[in-house]
């Protein structure tokens, strides 16, 4: 494969020591070419519009941001618009569909074989989706059982509370945690159920009977 038809990548992570070693392996390999790399969301979303990579390796944690919400939808609004692999720390089922439902193609644990990276890049290059081994796994045992509440108790609660117009400052208030540990948990679950804003989150609730017409 020439340069003239190289994938163009961009690596999206948080950590420079996680950036520099993907930037490492990727160049060992002819046919990909790293464009770009960015740390956080705003500066992803430039880097992206700028480089018009082919396929983006998007860490699904970035901070206190939440890529499935914060960058992800973005992304997929460019004209160009990139082929993106999630690649996550998280090994369940619900964070698999979450991202497929915000629009990724590809979901590959961080813990994966190096070979495996290249391999879920190729795939997706040729227009394929990718599911690491043991995820694919996990989500065709989830299908058999049927569909689960997504969330955890603590995200009920915070569902709840959110959906009721609480703010992330009073919540941590009334549950006795962080104003930072309640956006995390807010960013999961908008992600894992794939919604991208407020009344998107109400009407689930609403559907989930988590809350009722009469709440105020």
């Amino acid at each position: 494969m020439t340069a003239a038809t190289s994938i163009r990548i961009v690596l999206v992570d948080d950590h420079a020591v996680v950036r520099a070693g993907l930037a490492h392996l990727l160049a060992d390999h002819d046919g990909l070419e790293l464009v770009g790399q960015a740390g956080d969301v705003d500066h992803a979303l430039e880097v992206v519009e700028v480089k018009r990579p082919d396929v983006v390796v998007l860490d699904i944690d970035l901070g206190e941001a939440n890529a499935l919400v914060d960058a992800l939808p973005a992304m997929l609004t460019h004209v160009h618009r990139p082929q993106v692999l999630i690649l996550s720390m998280h090994d369940d089922a619900e964070h698999v569909r979450a991202a497929f439902a915000a629009g990724a193609n590809g979901y590959l644990l961080k813990d994966a074989a190096e070979d495996e990276l290249v391999y879920a890049i190729l795939a997706l290059a040729r227009g394929e989706r990718y599911v690491h081994p043991v995820l694919g796994a996990r989500l065709a045992a989830a299908s058999l059982e049927g569909p689960d509440d997504p969330l955890t108790d603590r995200e009920r609660d915070i569902t709840r509370m959110l959906a009721l117009g609480h703010t992330n400052q009073e919540i941590a208030a009334g549950l006795f945690l962080s104003v930072r540990t309640i956006e995390s948990h807010r960013a999961h679950v908008m992600a894992k159920l794939g919604l991208t804003s407020r009344a998107q989150l109400v009407r689930w609730a609403l559907d989930a009977r988590l809350i009722g017409p009469s709440d105020d």
